[in-house]
């Protein structure tokens, strides 16, 4: 019997079916992919941004983190009119951030959740900002109320998205 953990990990341990680390991202994309066409607002919400951060907030591993935003960045990129790459950094940066930063504090907490979501919305905008407009040299529109409301929507569906994915976990205590 363990008296005190030196580390969150040590606590208990949450595991997924190994579907899940499969099927969620790809959902998440097609979704974004798909709803993207059809809906046209639907571009404020970015599914693979939230798929990115709840692994990147779960797993507490700023290396993996980095790699699984990378990969559904670029896999993104793929499916979408951007870069090659481009999304593939700014998730890789949010991937390793947030992992980062979960270290640090109880991210199990709906409302840390919350602030989470809607400060690395924010931050992946900054970065794609960056990345298209001083390095590509291409056009990009900013606008500070319309980023607000997109990071505030992502941050909402975000704490719901994470409730259900949190009951697909397996407890191994």
């Amino acid at each position: 019997m363990v008296l005190m953990a030196s580390s969150r990990h040590e606590v208990g341990t949450r595991s997924y079916p190994p579907a899940i680390y499969v099927i969620v991202p790809l959902l998440a994309l097609g979704l974004q992919s798909l709803l993207s066409l059809y809906v046209p607002r639907f571009d404020m919400i970015d599914l693979p941004l939230l798929v990115t951060i709840y692994y990147a907030m779960y797993r507490q591993e700023p290396i993996s983190a980095t790699l699984v935003g990378s990969v559904i960045g670029i896999a993104q990129d793929a499916l979408t009119h951007h870069p090659l790459g481009v999304f593939g950094i700014a998730k890789g940066v949010v991937g390793y951030m947030t992992a980062s930063l979960g270290v640090r504090v109880d991210t199990e907490n709906h409302g840390t959740r919350l602030l989470v979501i809607f400060t690395f919305s924010l931050v992946q905008t900054a970065i794609l900002f960056l990345l298209q407009r001083t390095m590509l040299g291409q056009p990009f529109a900013w606008h500070w109320v319309h980023e607000l409301i997109r990071a505030a929507a992502n941050a909402l569906l975000g704490v719901i998205l994470f409730a259900l994915l949190d009951h697909t976990a397996r407890s191994d205590y």
